[in-house]
């Protein structure tokens, strides 16, 4: 993967900290980033679940069973050449479910 050099501003206590524990800073910032990101999404995905979308809770009243009966009675044969895993025509969205 392609790296990028950036310059971050840290205390020297924490710079030193750092070099007590690793030798190779970049690493060892490089992985605390990772973790932090990995962190966060999960708490993003956590407040999601939490607080769920309208729309998503409509979908679980209904059940998935009554939901997946409501969908157009199409197979993936009728969308797609299999074959060749090209396009081979367009389902029409209604102007109603296209803005929401």
């Amino acid at each position: 993967m392609p790296a990028e050099r950036v310059t971050v501003t840290l205390s020297s206590e924490t710079v030193k900290s750092i070099d007590r524990r690793e030798q190779n800073r970049s690493r060892f910032i490089q992985e605390a980033v990772r973790h932090e990101l990995q962190r966060r999404r999960r708490e993003e995905l956590y407040r999601s679940l939490r607080n769920p979308h309208p729309e998503s809770l409509q979908t679980v009243d209904l059940g998935f069973d009554d939901w997946a009966q409501q969908l157009p009675d199409e197979s993936v044969t009728d969308l797609v050449d299999l074959a060749s895993g090209t396009e081979i025509r367009h389902a029409e969205v209604s102007s109603n479910t296209a803005n929401t």
